[in-house]
């Protein structure tokens, strides 16, 4: 492992959510660079056991339990990292909650609404709004959102989801306008579905299959080492565009999509057992022409379209 010599050597790096998923894969890659991995999750164990596996590896990395959704543990981890480590060079916001159910399914549960906007865009802005004073004061910092690539398609049956990371990415819009001078930047990243327990109840409903954890962990050290404006995926690029040039056939084209893949078990509250079993169930079960014909269509559209860094 890297570690006095490597890119981000010196660098005291903040990843929430580092317990499991991109995170815990994101802590490892931060390690591996040279910088000091500062992991933040509700769950102590957990944590320990990452930074476990960083040390084991001749990495830097310290645990601290912490609650984004509560304002006075936020700003007491936040305090007591500052005074054990001096300050706070990166904040990777990647705590995230994903809820997969349609529209209809939801007119009676505002609550999925306000649980994802709790942690995937107060929780940030939490994290974030603690640590600018000290960044300020600094001038440096650099701060990476981790966004999503749905945020761009609109992808059906993700309204809670994707309505709180694009309520993150224009606070960091607009965060960045008025940070730039005190020498504190932004990256958006919009990942594609990535493959962790996050989107297990999205099973075999996925066109393009996702993209395994060190992958995203791998992006997430490009966008602290480059500190890009933001990093996109092929298919969001061209999702944007289609929106801006040809918005009816988009919609039309989502809700054939929509259509396809019905929400799941979980989601129409059937028994846990049962959205366990179901999505392993479907591979047996030969695509239709029409499946076939849309994912070989989103994957020579996406080979096609660059994606976007800057």
């Amino acid at each position: 492992m890297t570690r006095d010599n490597g890119p981000l050597a010196g660098r005291n790096v903040i990843i929430t959510g580092a317990s499991s998923g991109i995170g815990r894969a994101a802590a490892l890659a931060v390690a591996r660079k040279g910088g000091t991995a500062l992991l933040l999750a509700r769950r102590a164990d957990e944590l320990d056991r990452v930074v476990a596996d960083i040390r084991d590896e001749g990495g830097v990395a310290y645990a601290y339990p912490c609650d984004l959704t509560d304002t006075d543990s936020v700003q007491r981890t936040v305090d007591q990292i500052c005074v054990e480590h001096s300050h706070v060079d990166m904040l990777v916001n990647n705590a995230g909650r994903s809820i997969r159910r349609s529209i209809y399914r939801s007119t009676d549960r505002l609550h999925d609404f306000e649980r994802t906007m709790a942690v995937n865009y107060f929780g940030a802005v939490r994290m974030t709004l603690a640590l600018l004073p000290h960044m300020r004061e600094r001038k440096f910092g650099h701060i990476v959102n981790i966004s999503s690539a749905g945020v761009q398609l609109s992808t059906p049956r993700f309204a809670a989801y994707l309505a709180s990371k694009a309520a993150l990415d224009k606070f960091a819009d607009v965060a960045a306008a008025e940070t730039l001078a005190d020498g504190i930047t932004f990256t958006t990243i919009h990942m594609p579905l990535i493959d962790t327990p996050m989107i297990a109840p999205t099973g075999s409903r996925n066109v393009v299959p996702p993209a395994s954890p060190e992958w995203a962990a791998a992006t997430v050290v490009r966008a602290l080492i480059e500190r890009p404006k933001r990093i996109d995926t092929p298919a969001g690029t061209l999702a944007e565009y289609g929106a801006l040039f040809v918005p009816g056939l988009k919609d039309r084209a989502l809700h054939r999509y929509y259509r396809m893949y019905p929400d799941s078990p979980a989601a129409k509250g059937e028994a846990a057992a049962t959205t366990l079993t179901e999505p392993k169930a479907r591979p047996s079960q030969p695509p239709s022409p029409l499946e076939r014909q849309a994912k070989r269509a989103v994957r020579r559209i996406a080979r096609l379209v660059p994606g976007t860094h800057w």
